[in-house]
């Protein structure tokens, strides 16, 4: 499966037009960072593609087994620890709560679920990253 996002940066802050083709939002870095702080950093960018997918596949799962959940909400914070080699160990913590008449079981299944959603397997999987394709530049 492949995935394509287009980036349009703009002169202002960090400021960048993030696009699939039929949607748009923007991303940006805080102000600490010299940005304008108007969209979603990259790191928060990753944080909710993750939490997106983990509620998702809660509702997913909930609606297989045909039980009635209410909202599904979920808080997810990242932390990077630099590593005495000068990699980074980024530690991802994660709440979810389920609204619903669920028993124990049906609450720890539907996390467990979640806790591997396709987006983390992605994360966790290995990636191969290709040098950018050096394109001719735009003349104005």
């Amino acid at each position: 499966m492949s995935t394509k996002i287009n980036i349009k940066n703009l002169p202002v802050g960090y400021q960048s037009v993030i696009s699939n083709g039929k949607h748009a939002i923007l991303g940006d870095e805080p102000i600490p960072s010299k940005g304008t702080d108007l969209g979603f950093s990259p790191v928060e960018l990753v944080l909710a593609g993750i939490s997106m997918c983990k509620v998702a596949t809660i509702r997913n799962v909930a609606r297989r087994k045909g039980w009635e959940i209410g909202e599904v909400d979920a808080q997810l914070e990242q932390t990077a620890v630099r590593q005495p080699n000068g990699s980074f160990k980024t530690i991802v913590e994660s709440n979810i709560q389920i609204q619903g008449n669920l028993t124990q079981e049906q609450r720890e299944l539907l996390i467990s679920e979640a806790d591997n959603c396709y987006v983390t397997r992605l994360v966790r999987g290995e990636w191969e990253f290709q040098e950018s394709a050096k394109l001719e530049p735009i003349l104005a």
